[in-house]
């Protein structure tokens, strides 16, 4: 991750995309949302230029608190490398799982805004979970995972009511337990990821966040995950999301809800 960081002023001039098209800091490290990555790339670089971002989250819900830290760096608008550390509080147990997630994201064709093409990206995402006692415990069969994803992306400006409005949707190849988490499985599943947001002027979008779950464990339930949010884009270098999040049931702790926040400084 340090390596990231000192690259992140080598993008002085990464300044020629509109407001809030990096997205923000996801909970795995990548642009995007919150729970999930979109097609865009971190930062603000277009062709011959770098960009990046820094990224600050947590997740607080009834028996459970997550924070991650996170640096992506996007080269040119179309290459897209990130580290993410998430340190997951188990509040009944009294004990913490820790894991580390390294992300690479490819433009491949279309454009974001421009064109009828929505921008795609491929992306993988290698994780390593640090803690495996309770993933073990509940079944999970290995300690580590890569997930393959596609994803499709458009911001439509003057959309509706003459407001702009963006959409995403992401399939994941997966065999992570709750992301990851809680361990990972011999077999892959397809799931399906899905975000909408409007922007109520340049720098304030509301919106909301789907993303299906492969429910792989046999000793607990995987819900589907679920998030309304509220992001606040002042200028290029700042950006920070509210969220209210909807879990399901999580190592067998039934109905877990409550909020995100995410802080990102980015250039």
């Amino acid at each position: 991750m340090a390596i990231l960081v000192l690259l992140l002023p080598l993008a002085v001039q990464a300044d020629s995309r509109l407001l809030a098209t990096g997205g923000a800091s996801s909970i795995e490290g990548q642009a995007g949302g919150g729970i999930a990555p979109w097609a865009v790339i971190s930062g603000y670089g277009d062709v011959g230029e770098w960009g990046g971002a820094l990224g600050f989250g947590r997740v607080s819900v009834n028996d459970f608190q997550l924070d991650v830290q996170s640096v992506s760096v996007g080269l040119e608008n179309t290459l897209e490398f990130s580290v993410g550390r998430q340190d997951l509080e188990v509040a009944p147990l009294g004990l913490n799982i820790r894991q580390d997630v390294f992300g690479v994201k490819a433009r491949l064709a279309g454009d974001l805004i421009y064109g009828a093409m929505p921008q795609l990206t491929a992306g993988l995402q290698y994780k390593r979970n640090r803690d495996m006692a309770v993933p073990s415990a509940l079944g999970a069969a290995r300690d580590s995972g890569t997930d393959l994803y596609l994803a499709a992306g458009k911001l439509w400006l003057n959309g509706v009511l003459g407001r702009n409005v963006f959409a995403n949707g992401t399939l994941r190849w997966t065999a992570a337990h709750q992301t990851g988490l809680l361990g990972f499985d011999e077999q892959r599943e397809l799931v399906a990821e899905g975000s909408v947001g409007v922007f109520l002027n340049r720098h304030w979008v509301i919106g909301a966040e789907y993303r299906q779950k492969p429910d792989q464990l046999q000793s607990v339930t995987e819900d589907d995950w679920a998030d309304v949010f509220v992001g606040w884009f002042p200028n290029k270098r700042f950006a920070a999301v509210f969220a209210w999040t909807e879990l399901g049931d999580i190592a067998g702790l039934a109905s877990q809800s409550g909020w995100y926040l995410s802080l990102q400084l980015s250039q």
